[in-house]
C-alpha cells in the first residue's frame, strides 16, 4: 500500500508559494492547517531521515559507550568484547554499510528528524487515484497479463533449473543460488508494482527554493490534474497521474518509473540479467560435464532446457539494453520520456540537467539497504520529489517553533501557498 510520509524532510529546505514550505502528502481537500513559522536562527537546521517520529529514535540509546556528558569512555576500560564491536561498527560506517552517523544526527540538536506521520488514504481499496490505500494499476488488462508473465517466466527458469539439479547436472548449491537470485527478482518487480512512482497529489505546492535558486525558470500547472506540475515529472494516460521524475511506463511492471520506484526497478533489471547470465552458465555447465549415464535428459527435460536457453539469451539482451539506459539516465539526469522529446527537437545538445546523485536513488540508510527491495531513506524528501504540501510543511512548523507565539494552527486553503493573481503568467498550462 501506499507508505505515509514516504521518506525524508530537511527542515526548512522547501516551501509552497511564499512561505518557504515544503513536504509531502496526497489527500485532495481544500482546508489545510498552519502555523506561523519563526525560524530560530541559533538552532542548527535540520532534515529529516525517514518516515518516523521526531527526535532520537531512542533517546540515551546511544549513550552504552559514551559519558554522562557524551565523551567516549576509555577504550582500555571496556571489556575486549565490546571493544571489538566498536571495531567493527566503526569499519562499516566507514564503509557506508551503516546509519549509524545519520542515526547519531538525528534529534532536535541534529541534521535530521523524522516525519512518520501517514497523509496517504487509509483505504483498502487498489487503483491509482488519491482516495486509494494500495497503488495498483488497475485500468490495463494488457500491463497486468505482462506483468503476471514475469512472474510466470521466472517462475519457469527456476523450475527447470531445479530438475536439472535433480538429475544431477549441477550442484543443488548452484541451483539454490539460482533460487534465492530469481526470489530477489520477484521481490523487486513486486516491490516496484505496488510502489507509488511519485504521483503528484493536489495539494502540490512548488519549493520555495526552487522559485529563490532558479527565478528564470517558469513554473507549470497540468493540464490533466489541474494541479503544480514538478519538473522533470509527466502526465502518465495509463495511471491518469502527474509523475514526479517520471523516465517511462513500463508495462512489463504495470506501473510508471518515477523518483519512489526507481531504485526497485534497478534492482530488478539487475537481478534478472544474473539470472539470464547464470541459467546459461548452468546450462554450459549441465551441456559440458553432464558425462555419466546418471545424468541422462528426460524428454520433457530437454524441451524445458532448449525454451529456457531462448528466454535466458532474449532476456539477457534486453535486460542489458535497459540497464545501459538506466544508467545514462542517471549519468546525464535526461529521463527516458524527455530524451526522446529532446532528440525529436535536437536540442539534446542544449540540455542542463545535472547527473541523478546515487542518494537520490537508493538513498542514505548505508550500502547495505542498497541490494535490498525495501523503500530507500531520502535525505530530502521534497528535493527528490521536486514539490512540497502544506501538511508537511506544518508539522515542520511546530517541530520547528511549537511554543512560538501565534502558533496557533489556523485554516488557511491551498490557493494561499500559490502565487497571487497578479503572478498567475509565472505558471503555464502543459
Amino acid at each position: 500500500g501506499n507508505a505515509g510520509g514516504g521518506g525524508a524532510r530537511r527542515r526548512g529546505g522547501g516551501g509552497g508559494g511564499q512561505n518557504g514550505q515544503g513536504g509531502n502528502d496526497q489527500q485532495a481537500q481544500d482546508g489545510f492547517y498552519a502555523s506561523s513559522f519563526n525560524p530560530q536562527p541559533q538552532r542548527q537546521s535540520l532534515q529529516s531521515l525517514t518516515a518516523g517520529g521526531y527526535g532520537p529514535i531512542s533517546p540515551g540509546s546511544f549513550d552504552q559507550y559514551s559519558g554522562g556528558d557524551g565523551s567516549l569512555k576509555d577504550a582500555k576500560g571496556r571489556k575486549l568484547h565490546n571493544r571489538l564491536y566498536s571495531s567493527l561498527a566503526s569499519f562499516f560506517r566507514w564503509g557506508g554499510c551503516s546509519g549509524y552517523e545519520m542515526r547519531m544526527e538525528e534529534g532536535p540538536d541534529g541534521r535530521y528528524y523524522r516525519d512518520d506521520f501517514n497523509d496517504e488514504s487509509w483505504g483498502c481499496d487498489p487503483g491509482t487515484g488519491e482516495e486509494n490505500g494500495i497503488w495498483m494499476n488497475t485500468l490495463d488488462q494488457a500491463g497486468t497479463i505482462m506483468a503476471l508473465m514475469v512472474w510466470f517466466l521466472l517462475g519457469y527458469s527456476a523450475v527447470t533449473i531445479t530438475l536439472l539439479a535433480q538429475t544431477g547436472g549441477i550442484p543443488p548449491e548452484l541451483s539454490m543460488a539460482y533460487c534465492v537470485i530469481c526470489c530477489l527478482a520477484l521481490a523487486s518487480h513486486a516491490k516496484t508494482t505496488f510502489t507509488d512512482p511519485g504521483s503528484v497529489p493536489q495539494s502540490a505546492v512548488p519549493m520555495e527554493l526552487m522559485r529563490r535558486e532558479h527565478p528564470e525558470k517558469q513554473l507549470s500547472m497540468c493540464s490533466q490534474c489541474q494541479t503544480f506540475k514538478p519538473p522533470f515529472s509527466h502526465h502518465c494516460r495509463i495511471c491518469n497521474r502527474c509523475i514526479s521524475r517520471m523516465d517511462h511506463h513500463c508495462p512489463w511492471m504495470n506501473n510508471c518509473i518515477g523518483a519512489r520506484n526507481l531504485k526497485h526497478f534497478i534492482l530488478f533489471l539487475v537481478y534478472t540479467w544474473i539470472c539470464s547470465a547464470f541459467s546459461l552458465l548452468l546450462l554450459g555447465w549441465n551441456y559440458f560435464f553432464c558425462a555419466d549415464e546418471e545424468c541422462e535428459f528426460t524428454p520433457m527435460l530437454i524441451q524445458l532446457v532448449r525454451v529456457m536457453t531462448v528466454l535466458s539469451v532474449g532476456s539477457f539482451l534486453f535486460t542489458s539494453s535497459m540497464i545501459m539506459n538506466v544508467c545514462y539516465g542517471l549519468l546525464t539526469g535526461i529521463g527516458t520520456i524527455d530524451r526522446l522529446k529532446k532528440k525529436a527537437t535536437n536540442t539534446m545538445h542544449e540540455s542542463t540537467e545535472e547527473p541523478i546523485p546515487l542518494r537520490n536513488v537508493f538513498g542514505i540508510a548505508g550500502f547495505h539497504t542498497w541490494p535490498l527491495p525495501i523503500d530507500p531513506v531520502f535525505s530530502d524528501y521534497d528535493d527528490v520529489m521536486g514539490y512540497s504540501t502544506p501538511q508537511r510543511l506544518l508539522r515542520e512548523q511546530m517541530k520547528e517553533n511549537p511554543n512560538a507565539p501565534g502558533a496557533a494552527p489556523s485554516v488557511i486553503s491551498k490557493a494561499s501557498f500559490l502565487p497571487p493573481a497578479s503572478e498567475h503568467n509565472f505558471f503555464g498550462q502543459v
